[in-house]
């Protein structure tokens, strides 16, 4: 009987450990808490650029990766561009702003 429960106590502990390492993450790869933050970070940068008027949110792209934001789609102007960058980085949370939008 004792021998099952050290079994038992491994078997536990060894799970334990795979899913906190599993759920670390590394330089390339989010762990889940990273992800749901920039799930929500992406969210709110969304609805910035949709707030604002001057924008076509509906052709600028957004992803997040680490609370970095990329920017990519077609705007109309240089202007654009810049407005959207500025707006961006006025969001809490976002680290930088990578901008691969393109002109029309």
């Amino acid at each position: 009987m004792k021998i099952f429960t050290q079994l038992m106590t491994a078997f536990v502990f060894a799970f334990l450990l795979t899913t906190v390492v599993g759920c670390a993450s590394t330089a390339k790869h989010e762990g889940t808490g990273e992800y749901v933050d920039d799930s929500v970070l992406t969210t709110k940068v969304k609805a910035v650029l949709f707030d604002d008027p001057s924008l076509r949110s509906g052709e600028i792209n957004v992803e997040t990766f680490k609370g970095i934001v990329q920017l990519s789609g077609f705007v109309n102007s240089k202007a654009d561009i810049n407005r959207a960058v500025t707006v961006v980085r006025g969001v809490s949370g976002v680290k930088s702003v990578k901008n691969d939008m393109r002109l029309k």
